[in-house]
């Protein structure tokens, strides 16, 4: 194996991490069958392309790509006719405490209007509390453009919450 990453080593990382990888994958499609679909294939082309492990201080960030990756081709691979669903209501990924379900239900759809680097940069500062240095190693762009796009989508959900979701409803792309 490469860089000295043996399938066990994979398999007990993975493992120990599962619940994570399951969040980022539901933040994506917000259904738990599909999520889990998602971590399981992650698995599989995790140990398909265990060489291209670099080393073993990257091996959570190449897993977390290949979650986020598994997602977006998902996402890609049918079409999007479903928004949410009522399980998103009650997921446990993230903490809603002060949101009543209305709000939470914005904010999903707040979340779906982004471009998928962007959602990507939301999930993982705010959904999973990465650095950024972490975000940056993960999407494998410098820290200042990590920066940049995150605040830039933060301000677009900002505007898409403020606004009311009035333009979505007559089919037009909010953000």
């Amino acid at each position: 194996m490469g860089a000295g990453i043996s399938k066990a080593r994979f398999a007990q990382a993975f493992q120990s991490k599962k619940e994570k990888y399951y969040r980022i994958a539901y933040s994506y499609v917000k259904n738990e069958h599909d999520a889990l679909d998602i971590v399981g294939e992650a698995a599989y082309r995790g140990l398909k392309n265990l060489r291209a492990v670099k080393s073993p201080e990257t091996l959570d960030t190449w897993i977390t790509r290949i979650v986020i990756n598994a997602a977006i081709d998902l996402i890609r691979g049918r079409a999007r006719l479903v928004i949410c669903e009522d399980a998103v209501l009650e997921t446990a990924a993230v903490p809603e405490r002060d949101l009543v379900p209305e709000d939470s239900l914005d904010l999903f759809q707040a979340l779906d209007a982004l471009s998928e680097r962007d959602r990507t940069c939301v999930i993982l500062r705010y959904f999973e509390e990465y650095t950024f240095p972490e975000i940056s190693a993960v999407l494998q762009e410098p820290e200042p453009t990590v920066k940049s796009r995150l605040y830039r989508a933060l301000r677009k959900m900002r505007a898409f919450l403020e606004k009311g979701d009035t333009d979505h409803e007559r089919g037009k792309k909010a953000l």
